[in-house]
């Protein structure tokens, strides 16, 4: 289950879960006069770099929004270039992401793809099982509406069948359920490209986050970046719900 990344209402350190919006690829593209697509090539150095940093820093998980439920909208041949892309990506990399110790997990709603990269995602999460010094998470076809209504679904299901009470249900029985359930909370949220809004991105799990706005296209991101991120957070107070003279107390 999931639980909160801080064990008391202290400053904040090195954040044990980064969670990103890689927003910007199509603009950092046009700013350039080059397909759409290019910038999302591009932006996979950047992802190369958020691991890079989380792993030499510390940080547990890192948790990049690929493709949200709502992304399928877009025009058909940017999809198409998307999961190819994605497809590639899991094929060429899954060998550097064992050898570095990470742990790939994908989130998600996977039965609109198609059976290859279906397969290709499964293999690609089996294969690098036992990777401790970072797990990966990549939220594809992800919503987190979504997330939440699955979550609620198996909770119905189960009172249906008469497993639980449906006045009983509580947030960590919700939480439980989720498809982050293994993993702490969000202690900060990333989102590049000068947007400030979640976009339906782990709704139910940002509920104490802190958040960072860049305005860098997400392949401009790199590590001198995150490291900026990492600063500002660092110098935050966090209080779920405390007052500041009791976390004074309490240091």
């Amino acid at each position: 289950m999931n639980n909160n990344s801080s064990s008391g209402a202290q400053a904040a350190a090195v954040p044990r879960h980064i969670a990103i919006i890689m927003d910007g690829n199509n603009r950092w593209a046009r700013k350039r006069f080059l397909p759409g697509v290019a910038g999302h090539k591009a932006g996979v150095d950047a992802v190369k770099a958020m691991i890079e940093v989380c792993i030499e820093d510390g940080v547990e998980v890192l948790t990049l929004f690929a493709f949200s439920s709502e992304n399928w909208r877009r025009p058909e041949d940017e999809v198409g270039a998307l999961m190819e892309l994605f497809l590639g990506a899991l094929r060429r990399e899954v060998r550097k992401l064992r050898e570095n110790g990470v742990r790939l997990q994908i989130i998600g709603d996977r039965s609109r793809f198609a059976p290859e990269l279906q397969q290709a995602m499964a293999k690609a999460e089996e294969s690098t099982a036992a990777g401790r010094r970072l797990t990966l998470v990549v939220a594809a076809n992800y919503g987190g509406q979504w997330d939440i209504a699955q979550a609620v679904r198996q909770l119905a299901a189960e009172a249906a069948s008469g497993a639980r009470e449906a006045s009983n249900i509580t947030e960590q029985d919700i939480e439980a359920r989720l498809s982050t359930a293994n993993l702490p909370l969000p202690d900060l949220c990333i989102r590049t490209g000068g947007e400030k809004r979640v976009s339906n991105f782990l709704l139910w799990q940002f509920a104490y986050a802190e958040f960072y706005f860049s305005d860098l296209f997400w392949p401009d991101f790199k590590q001198a970046a995150l490291r900026e991120a990492l600063a500002d957070f660092s110098c935050r107070q966090r209080r779920f719900g405390k007052t500041s003279e009791q976390i004074a107390a309490e240091s």
